[in-house]
């Protein structure tokens, strides 16, 4: 039998996508091709309940959205830390629980990580967010735990953790030219994480770095919860979020709540929960707005809307112009608008946390604004405009780098026990 390869596997298992890279020792870490040439993959899984296979990644998104019948499972890591994580739920006639549902997309990185080195690597290093949940360290313990469960059972016997924002810090150093002082910013899906570290490439030698990290910071705030709240904003109020019924009360807003929050919706679309938004018809004065959210709950196209809204946000980021949420599967012509006010209105509040934490890591350092050299850009919600907006706005004349979006993370977890 041969011997596992020698080297660090690191996996950056995030909300919205996921990555893996290589590192043999004192080698340079390098993006490993997850689907084709694609070196990140979305974090979901799709139980085909025609073929009785499991899809995943881009692919699991193509096969919901094209309508086989199924199930859609993303956003995965926001269970870490849930007591949700130890239900189960049905799938193809069978139950089984969220933690295995980990363990398998887990499963799948392993594997094709094996199938470009040649053999199954052993030893990984695992990404993790400063918080995996704010303020309670008992969940947080338990959210590391379980992923560290999730690793186990698929085959590693070596497994530790680096937080995901110093995974990028030691990524970004192998650039640089010169000793710098810099604020790593990674904002991914469902975490926004932050550390002031010296970086440079005489400190690369060291084996010890924990004195060059000067503070660290998170906040449970990722592009979910942006897109959650555009969902609400925009798309929400044309199936009756905040509508106003005969009485004068507003339509109960827990099914609107759900159905903008991606790993809830599955629940919107039991016999329970659809004899419940059914029953809300009394709470209507108009009608076709009820008629809608019907339609979108029968059709399970949730998932599909919460796509659209992912999408439309991107757009209306990259253009900084108006776009539209496109609706046309649940009435012809239907759509919501998206323009910058509406992002900068709906995510404001969101934004201001997310900057503040940026702020408070730079206090914990014991630094002023103006001592950071750089501040770095990692994680794919870290490209939205808005937020680069508030960035340069908090940290006048800090100039921001975007680093590799998807990529960066993953990278520096291999350089972290080469």
């Amino acid at each position: 039998m041969q011997s596992p390869p020698a080297g660090m596997l690191g996996i950056d298992f995030g909300t919205s996508n996921s990555g893996v890279s290589w590192a043999a020792p004192g080698g340079t870490a390098r993006l490993l091709p997850l689907e084709g040439e694609a070196t990140s993959m979305p974090t979901a899984v799709f139980f085909n309940a025609e073929d009785r296979l499991t899809h995943f990644g881009r692919d699991a998104i193509a096969q919901y959205l094209s309508g086989t019948e199924g199930r859609l499972l993303r956003s995965l890591k926001s269970l870490l830390g849930s007591p949700l994580l130890n239900e189960s739920t049905v799938v193809n006639h069978e139950q089984i629980s969220f933690q295995k549902i980990v363990e398998i997309f887990l499963n799948q990185l392993r594997e094709r990580a094996a199938q470009a080195l040649g053999q199954a690597p052993r030893r990984v290093v695992m990404g993790r967010p400063v918080h995996f949940v704010d303020d309670d360290p008992a969940r947080d313990a338990q959210a590391q735990q379980s992923l560290h469960d999730a690793a186990l059972a698929v085959g590693f016997d070596d497994v530790s953790f680096q937080l995901e924002p110093i995974a990028a810090a030691l990524d970004h150093e192998r650039r640089l030219t010169h000793e710098s002082l810099v604020l790593v910013v990674d904002l991914g899906g469902g975490t926004s994480d932050f550390t002031v570290v010296r970086l440079g490439p005489q400190r690369m030698a060291r084996t010890d770095r924990a004195s060059d990290v000067l503070a660290t910071s998170g906040v449970h705030i990722g592009g979910t919860d942006f897109d959650h709240r555009l969902s609400l904003g925009q798309v929400m109020p044309l199936l009756g979020y905040r509508h106003h019924g005969p009485d004068g009360r507003e339509v109960p807003n827990r099914v609107f709540m759900d159905l903008s929050t991606w790993h809830l919706i599955q629940w919107l679309y039991l016999p329970r929960a659809l004899s419940q938004a059914q029953a809300l018809r009394t709470n209507y004065t108009d009608q076709r707005l009820h008629q809608r959210l019907m339609r979108v709950l029968q059709q399970r196209d949730g998932h599909r809307i919460a796509h659209e809204v992912e999408q439309a946000k991107i757009r209306c980021s990259q253009h900084e112009a108006e776009t539209v949420v496109d609706l046309s599967g649940v009435e012809p012509g239907l759509a919501a608008p998206l323009a910058p006010a509406d992002m900068a209105e709906h995510l404001g509040v969101l934004l201001t946390r997310t900057v503040h934490c940026a702020r408070e890591c730079v206090r914990r350092a014991g630094l002023q604004d103006t001592a950071l050299d750089a501040i770095y850009l990692t994680g794919g919600s870290s490209a939205l405009r808005p937020f680069q907006h508030a960035l340069q706005r908090a940290f006048k004349d800090v100039p921001l780098v975007e680093g590799d979006l998807f990529g960066g993370v993953a990278s520096g977890l291999a350089y972290s026990r080469v």
